[in-house]
């Protein structure tokens, strides 16, 4: 999977991989995310680095929900440097999302991620992710999640 710096438009190389231990400390010295990541300990984490360097750069925590054959995506966060106008990397949120989805797809649950989102977030999810509204949450599934892969994971 590729991050493109939108300034320069240079691509660089970046995987997901499991949040280790070790890199709560990092997280929270880094001064480069808002949520307490600790309490997210008892769910799936996963980090965005880019190949080869040990700064995270995005992290989500990820629900399975197997009663309900779906993944719900508890909490998404890009470092500071990458939100925004100023952002140094996009692709990000991008990326984390898609990778849920394929989580969804090996476990057999055709794609299906939902989120929780902040109420000013609904219309991004929707526009810039396919994400579709059911209430307060949103859910992506099917073509669409494949269309996340593609996308982020296969480009």
């Amino acid at each position: 999977m590729k991050l493109i710096n939108p300034i320069t438009q240079e691509s660089h190389e970046a995987q997901i991989l499991p949040l280790d231990a070790d890199d709560y400390e990092a997280i929270a010295n880094s001064g480069q995310f808002d949520f307490d990541w600790t309490k997210e300990k008892i769910y799936q984490i996963y980090k965005l680095t880019l190949n080869d360097e040990e700064e995270i750069l995005g992290l989500m925590s990820l629900i399975d929900v197997p009663y309900e054959l779906r993944i719900h995506l508890n909490l998404i966060e890009s470092a500071k440097k990458h939100q925004g106008r100023e952002k140094k990397l996009e692709g990000i949120p991008g990326c984390l999302i898609a990778f849920a989805t394929r989580i969804a797809f090996n476990q057999g649950y055709n794609g299906f991620v939902s989120l929780t989102p902040k109420t000013r977030l609904i219309d991004y999810y929707v526009q810039q992710y396919g994400f579709s509204q059911y209430g307060r949450n949103l859910a992506i599934d099917g073509e669409a999640s494949m269309n996340l892969i593609k996308k982020y994971l296969l480009s």
